[in-house]
């Protein structure tokens, strides 16, 4: 008898669980404004300001920056140069520009002058066509450089 009462009661908390309401699962996740960095910032959180040279000269637009990661405003197809020698996570223990820090123009190479290593699309992925990029892509825009220098 006790045992048909533990089913009894077992099926009507099943029957119950299955009559009640189902509620639909939401995510929202809001990233706000993109770091406001003078050379760009890094494609990884807590995305802090890259240096000087990290960026190849196609990541700028009339010296602006377009972009990274979740703040990316380019082409689908863009691909474009980063020298991961400039990388914390490669060894690059050097100086890291604070955000809303401006760009200081002397410190600014033309594509000339670049030497990226790894090819990216806009949301950070390493892709491939890599290889090195000996600079010249896009002379007009203002990059970063190794050295940082013109």
């Amino acid at each position: 008898m006790r045992g048909l009462a533990c089913a009894l009661l077992a099926v009507a908390a099943i029957g119950i669980t299955a009559l009640a309401p189902k509620g639909q699962a939401q995510i929202n996740v809001q990233i706000g404004a993109p770091p406001d960095c003078p050379c760009g910032y890094y494609d990884v959180a807590p995305y802090t300001c890259a240096p000087p040279g990290y960026y190849g000269p196609e990541w700028f637009n009339n010296g602006v920056f377009i972009g990274m990661g979740p703040w990316f405003r380019g082409r689908d197809d863009f691909r474009g140069y980063v020298d991961n020698h400039f990388h914390p996570d490669h060894g690059y223990r050097g100086r890291m520009p604070e955000r809303r820090e401006r760009a200081d123009p002397a410190r600014r190479m033309d594509g000339a002058h670049f030497r990226g290593n790894e090819m990216r699309d806009g949301r950070g992925h390493v892709v491939n066509g890599g290889g090195r990029n000996t600079g010249g892509a896009n002379r007009s825009s203002e990059g970063g450089g190794r050295d940082g220098r013109r």
